[in-house]
């Protein structure tokens, strides 16, 4: 058996599952943690490897980019594969003041303007949450990760560009750390399929002040956050 977007087979998919957004990300992970990794599945670019982490199988899959694409992957793992744990690793900018670039965050929550999520509950501004036994895992985890990590909420957004002038600022002002946009879309298969999913993202840009971290910084400046995301999933 296969889906329309995943050519693995149901045996090939581990019940735990590493997301990171882009594909190439994935084939490094895969590479430098992984134990008889094998490619399993590549519909679309999209690259998932399956093997070995500390003696028990992971899968490691990209998602893609924004919650539509995370939703596809996330509801065909959860409901056709059998997965069980979803953590996404991926990047995010950092809109608070206490944030900086290569700091890491768990996201407690995510806030979003997709219309995804206002499909789901419509009349309400809904957030959603990740999994609290994951979150609290990854917390436990952040002082080996050899990063500053800060625990919060984060702003899923639909829009890469075009943010209405100073959103950003609001956000943070009732306690948002970053923005990204894939977690809230993540979290909402979570609920809707009875999967535990978590999001851990390292700061690659501060909108505010226009740091960032080149495409070759992004590519290997995730460790810390992969660290705590193994951790999470035990």
């Amino acid at each position: 058996m296969s889906t329309p977007h995943i050519a693995a087979s149901p045996e090939q998919i581990a019940s735990r599952v590493i997301m990171p957004g882009d594909p190439y990300r994935a084939r490094r992970i895969a590479q430098t943690h992984l134990q008889e990794a094998v490619l399993v599945t590549e519909v679309r670019g999209i690259l998932g490897y399956t093997g070995i982490y500390e003696g028990e199988p992971l899968t490691v899959m990209a998602s893609g980019m924004g919650a539509p694409s995370m939703t596809i992957y996330a509801t065909e793992l959860a409901r056709f594969y059998g997965v069980r744990q979803i953590v996404r690793v991926g990047t995010a900018g950092g809109i608070h003041p206490d944030v900086a670039v290569r700091d890491v965050v768990i996201a407690t929550a995510a806030h979003t303007d997709s219309a995804m999520s206002a499909a789901r509950v419509p009349g309400v501004m809904f957030s959603h949450v990740p999994d609290f036994s994951l979150a609290r895992a990854a917390a436990a985890a952040a002082d080996g990760a050899g990063a500053r990590v800060h625990a919060g909420a984060v702003f899923s957004s639909d829009h890469f560009y075009g943010t209405p002038e100073g959103l950003f600022d609001r956000l943070a002002a009732h306690g948002a750390l970053a923005v990204e946009m894939e977690a809230a879309g993540l979290y909402a298969v979570g609920a809707a399929e009875r999967v535990q999913t978590l999001a851990v993202l390292t700061v690659t840009d501060v909108p505010a002040t226009g740091e960032s971290l080149s495409s070759h910084e992004r590519e290997i400046s995730f460790d810390a956050a992969l660290a705590v995301a193994l951790a999470a999933l035990g």
